[in-house]
């Protein structure tokens, strides 16, 4: 029955890509999260008035994620080639793609964790500081759990953007359901692969986007 609707569709390509989509979107949101969420401390801690405020520093790493933020992504692939190749030794691949993954996705996230943070009561900073708290202390016991929800909502949003992004990277030789999409689907004109494709991804963001929302309300306190 389902053959006669999708005759193009081989099924287990669509599960292959599909596991290569996973795994992409799997390890970049990993490193995305990690770097992120020290870049987005960074940009927090060293502005006017908080721990360790340095204004050249903030002004520096605030023009790299926007410089990096800014970029579309299909050019940063471009771009990022030449580092690539030498980090993965292809610039073809599920492996290659994940470089420009996280370069493209941290910067993002980076400012949703300086939002998150900049929501934080400051009485409940200042309460910590004055019973003699070290910045590490602050930055464990009250920051990163404070801010937890909106962490946690921001890398939903960025799962799912990294997502897209895989999709895009797929369709230049990366791997995955946008690869299976434009050249099984696209060029040989076999809509019906297109088809599946776009619902397995659309799944995917669906679960990515409950996971994160039941998350997110688990951890809020309000």
């Amino acid at each position: 029955m389902i053959k006669e609707y999708f005759p193009n569709v081989d099924w287990l390509i669509l599960w292959q890509e599909t596991k290569n989509t996973l795994y992409m979107s799997g390890i970049s949101v990993l490193a995305t999260f990690i770097l992120g969420t020290l870049l987005g401390l960074i940009l927090f801690l060293t502005s006017k008035g908080n721990l360790w405020e340095n204004k050249p520093i903030n002004v520096v790493f605030s023009a790299i994620v926007n410089i990096f933020r800014s970029i579309p992504f299909i050019i940063l692939i471009v771009l990022l080639i030449p580092l690539t190749t030498i980090l993965v030794g292809s610039m073809i691949g599920v492996n290659a793609a994940l470089p420009s993954l996280i370069i493209g996705a941290a910067p993002f996230y980076a400012r949703m964790v300086e939002i998150g943070l900049r929501e934080i009561d400051k009485g409940v900073i200042e309460a910590a500081r004055s019973m003699g708290a070290t910045t590490g202390t602050i930055i464990w016991k009250v920051l990163l759990p404070e801010s937890m929800p909106a962490l946690i909502s921001g890398i939903t949003v960025t799962a799912i953007a990294l997502v897209s992004y895989t999709a895009m990277a797929g369709a230049i030789g990366a791997g995955g359901l946008g690869s299976l999409a434009y050249n099984y689907g696209y060029q040989r004109n076999q809509n019906d692969v297109t088809f599946m494709a776009t619902v397995v991804i659309l799944l995917i963001v669906f679960v990515i986007q409950f996971i994160g929302d039941f998350i997110t309300s688990k951890l809020d306190k309000r």
